[in-house]
């Protein structure tokens, strides 16, 4: 599905469920903040959809056993010069982090297999690095992903809350500014309304920052791991070639 129809469709659908939710769930003094709660709900949902997909996806990002324990394996690998061991554990791992180093030990693979009699180890290490470049250039961007849409939520959550607080404000000194005694009833609905908006805006916008960050920082150290992993590999293959 197309990030755009995705958009669509999920703005669609948590519109439909927020209003719902609206209407015959919440209790009624949550329904005193106006019409502006069903945004707030809808971002809520949003929101959670964002949270969980990302979830799902750094997960999958893993691949099939721990990270500590696959590097470790493929360190073993290289130091053997096992290429193609590397290549098929490569391949039962999966995920982001395989991908990366496979496309190195192809790009190796492929070229000390070459018809070359002068083979130069500093040009075959640079053709190397530069498939795990292009390999990460590619996957980096699956793993941020989604990420401007959770601090979009954030921020247009505050905003929310923010013009729901205005409005109620709006509503209570409107009941104060009649003469003779204040309608004590349209001032509890004006100040339901203000802090029932805030609330809900502040609610969703600290949950939308606190799972940005949380994101970004394993998103940071996942790929500092690839880094310094397909570092290390580029380092040993390197040596082994000079060895030789």
């Amino acid at each position: 599905m197309k990030q755009g129809l995705f958009f669509t469709v999920l703005l669609a659908a948590a519109f439909v469920i927020a209003f719902g939710i609206f209407s015959f769930i919440v209790p009624d003094y949550i329904k005193a903040g106006g019409p502006l709660v069903i945004i707030l709900i809808m971002l809520s949902i949003m929101l959670i959809t964002f949270i969980f997909e990302r979830l799902l996806t750094l997960n999958k990002a893993k691949g099939r056993e721990s990270l500590v324990s696959f590097l470790r394996k493929i360190h073993q690998h290289t130091q053997k010069g096992n290429i193609a061991g590397a290549i098929e554990l490569c391949d039962k791992q999966r995920g982001s982090c395989a991908s990366i180093l496979r496309a190195g030990f192809s790009k190796f693979k492929v070229l000390m297999n070459s018809n070359v009699d002068h083979k130069d180890p500093r040009d075959i290490m640079d053709r190397v690095k530069h498939a795990v470049d292009e390999a990460m250039m590619l996957e980096v961007p699956l793993l941020e992903k989604n990420l401007v849409a959770l601090s979009t939520i954030a921020s247009i959550s505050t905003l929310v809350g923010l013009t729901g607080t205005t409005l109620g404000m709006i509503r209570s000194f409107k009941a104060l500014a009649k003469s003779g005694a204040p309608d004590a009833i349209a001032l509890s609905l004006g100040i339901s309304e203000a802090l029932i908006n805030t609330a809900g805006g502040l609610i969703c916008a600290i949950t939308g920052i606190v799972a940005y960050n949380y994101f970004v920082t394993r998103i940071d150290n996942f790929t500092y791991m690839i880094d310094e992993a397909s570092y290390s590999i580029i380092e040993t293959l390197s040596e082994k070639m000079t060895t030789k």
